[in-house]
């Protein structure tokens, strides 16, 4: 008897029956999860000027204290995806968002140093495994036609627009409407975030076939020819010394690291450029900071769309992927290297917002290049990859303080000290990165799996 008469109803089939539709549940709790990471990241914008000066903190030691997020985010990354391989994401994943909501509300619980930053490091240790778990559910509930479109859903638009929504509602919303103190805010965003993880525990599971409410049609639609993620292959782990060997992998890392290292930029010093090099108040530089994530967040949906219309009409799914990343590095890499051309701020911004319109529209592709290379193994894969972006977060934003010392002069005027800072360097620095990130994807090929090597 086939797994289509067991689960239909008494003389249908698969293809006479409706299909359910508990994949598309599946979609938008994984979007929810994307949207509470970055939601709850990005907090630190408001939070650490609080702390700075709670805490009568240095500039260095508030840079310090932000850092410790990265180091056990990148030292987690793999762990997770090993963990995610074997056992699925259905439990981990609840368990981490409950950790990182408790830890984002205990920042404000303590009054001691020491155990805050604990718990920036418990922090970043739990959010580590979110995406390479949304990875494997993305790879094990959609078909591969539809994948890196609902992948940019997820990982990028949902991811950024949290992102951009995580000041409105910390600080215009709970703190400026409520009134709410910076700690009770943290805490009401934290309890939220522990009923996200309640409610993705009562309704996920680690793939269609253990669902109760996914029927035979559903199940048909959402394998579309290929074999159940369960039984491609009998090895438990991906060993490290194979996925290192695959020549389009180690080309992936060093796009990766080149991509997110560049990407910190727009995380941490595009405020201050506006600022400090456009002379703007606080008022008009909120949103216009804001613009490069909004641009993110479009280019997830349409890189996503691109990717997959491509493979559709082409059949190449190697130069499809390949391509998109190409194409979107070298736009941003020209939209990037000309930001401070115009005197117009607005110009500026929008050319940003343009640079990561593009850049990010390579993020879906990013997500199903794993998914390609990795099969069973995508949450590791995912992990190894994201440890190289997260290595180029830690390592970039020194680089990056060192290149505008450098490029910062001061003059007596008038008996007064004026420093002057050119963004020129650091803006064709960060052009540069994205042109070696497009060449990368010249030696990418998505078909290598290594899945397909162990057989």
């Amino acid at each position: 008897m086939t797994l289509e008469q067991t689960t239909s109803e008494p003389g249908q089939t698969a293809t006479s029956s409706r299909p359910t539709s508990v994949r598309w549940e599946v979609f938008f709790l994984a979007c929810g999860a994307s949207f509470l990471l970055y939601l709850h990241r990005y907090t630190w914008n408001i939070v650490g000027p609080a702390v700075q000066n709670d805490f009568e903190l240095s500039n260095t030691q508030a840079g310090l204290l932000f850092s410790l997020f990265y180091w056990t985010y990148a030292s987690g990354q793999i762990p997770s995806g090993i963990i995610i391989d074997r056992f699925g994401p259905h439990r981990f994943l609840s368990a981490i968002a409950f950790a990182w909501s408790i830890s984002l509300a205990a920042l404000g619980t303590t009054s001691q140093l020491v155990m805050l930053g604990l718990w920036r490091f418990v922090f970043g240790a739990t959010q580590a495994g979110c995406y390479p778990a949304l990875t494997q559910v993305t790879r094990r509930w959609f078909p591969a036609r539809q994948r890196t479109v609902l992948q940019g859903w997820i990982a990028t638009t949902s991811g950024r627009s949290g992102g951009a929504m995580s000041p409105i509602i910390l600080a215009t919303l709970l703190m400026g409407t409520c009134g709410l103190t910076w700690q009770q805010a943290l805490a009401v965003m934290g309890l939220a975030g522990v009923a996200f993880a309640v409610l993705f525990f009562w309704r996920f599971r680690n793939s269609p076939e253990q669902h109760p409410g996914v029927n035979a049609a559903e199940l048909a639609l959402i394998q579309d020819g290929e074999l159940p993620a369960t039984t491609t292959t009998t090895a438990k782990y991906l060993p490290m010394a194979r996925a290192m060997r695959n020549r389009s992998l180690r080309f992936f890392v060093v796009q990766q690291f080149l991509d997110a290292g560049a990407d910190v930029v727009f995380v941490s010093l595009i405020g201050s450029y506006f600022l400090q090099a456009r002379g703007l108040e606080m008022s008009k530089t909120g949103w216009l900071a804001s613009l490069p994530l909004w641009g993110g967040a479009l280019g997830g949906i349409m890189g996503g769309w691109l990717n997959d219309s491509l493979i559709l009409r082409t059949g190449n799914r190697r130069w499809s992927r390949s391509g998109i990343g190409l194409a979107g590095k070298l736009i941003g890499c020209v939209m990037i290297g000309v930001v401070t051309w115009p005197e117009n701020a607005l110009a500026a911004g929008l050319m940003l917002m343009l640079a990561k319109f593009f850049g990010d529209w390579s993020q879906p592709t990013v997500w199903g290049t794993c998914t390609d290379l990795g099969g069973r193994y995508s949450a590791t894969v995912f992990s190894i990859i994201n440890t190289a972006g997260t290595l180029g977060g830690v390592v970039m934003p020194l680089i990056f303080g060192m290149v505008l010392d450098w490029a910062t002069t001061k003059t007596l005027v008038a008996g007064e000290t004026v420093t002057t800072t050119d963004w020129t360097p650091l803006f064709l620095l960060l052009a540069g990165m994205f042109l070696s990130s497009a060449i990368c994807w010249i030696g990418i090929d998505c078909t290598m799996s290594l899945e397909r090597e162990e057989n």
